[in-house]
């Protein structure tokens, strides 16, 4: 049986320090993280939205891109996708990708339109006889064949983003929930010793 006078010694230190304090200081500190982390949240949400929104209107998408990231790197619950049908990697400059791959389009459209100008003005000046001018088509299309513009691949990846959010980060969320989890041990530590040294120093009188 252990020494009930430094039990009590032990006891009378600790008599003053109520545990309960800690659960409230632990409940307290709960509520706001939940409400920092649904803060968070939505604030990455409207982070995004003003990515697409620049993608969609072909504005500057770099400035809000680099928020999104800094605000998803520093807070907890900032995650980008949910769910099991999300779309992965959750950022994607659809709109950008797009205009660039419409842009090449065009680019060798244009470049093949002038090659078979080129061609046919080329052709007519080495082959000039001919009623109809069939005797020149070998001619064009040996032209274009060796001239003709191939669009060049634009990889999607330089253009798909997917931010991580740290699993705890030293923001109001963070610190909070942190805070909540110490209260809720000291009180768990405190009231079981509590009832413990009470348990020991009365039970057995």
């Amino acid at each position: 049986m252990p020494d009930k006078k430094r039990l009590h010694h032990i006891w009378t230190k600790f008599r003053p320090i109520n545990p309960w304090y800690f659960l409230v200081l632990a409940v307290i500190s709960g509520i706001i993280s939940i409400n920092a982390l649904r803060q968070n949240n939505l604030t990455m949400i409207n982070l995004r939205d003003e990515v697409f929104k620049a993608d969609q209107q072909n504005t500057d998408v770099e400035t809000p891109l680099r928020h999104l990231r800094e605000f998803v790197y520093a807070h907890t619950n900032t995650n980008l996708s949910s769910g099991s049908n999300a779309v992965k990697p959750p950022i994607q400059l659809k709109y950008r990708y797009d205009r660039l791959i419409q842009a090449e389009k065009d680019r060798v459209g244009a470049a093949d339109s002038q090659i078979y100008t080129d061609a046919q003005r080329i052709c007519e000046q080495q082959i000039p006889g001919g009623v109809s001018g069939s005797g020149r088509v070998p001619c064009i299309q040996d032209y274009v064949s060796h001239r003709g513009v191939k669009e060049q691949a634009i990889p999607d990846s330089l253009y798909k983003f997917d931010f991580v959010s740290p699993l705890w980060a030293p923001d109001l969320a963070g610190w909070s929930l942190l805070i909540s989890v110490v209260g809720l041990m000291l009180f768990l530590v405190l009231y079981g010793l509590d009832r413990w040294l009470k348990a020991e120093l009365y039970d057995h009188l």
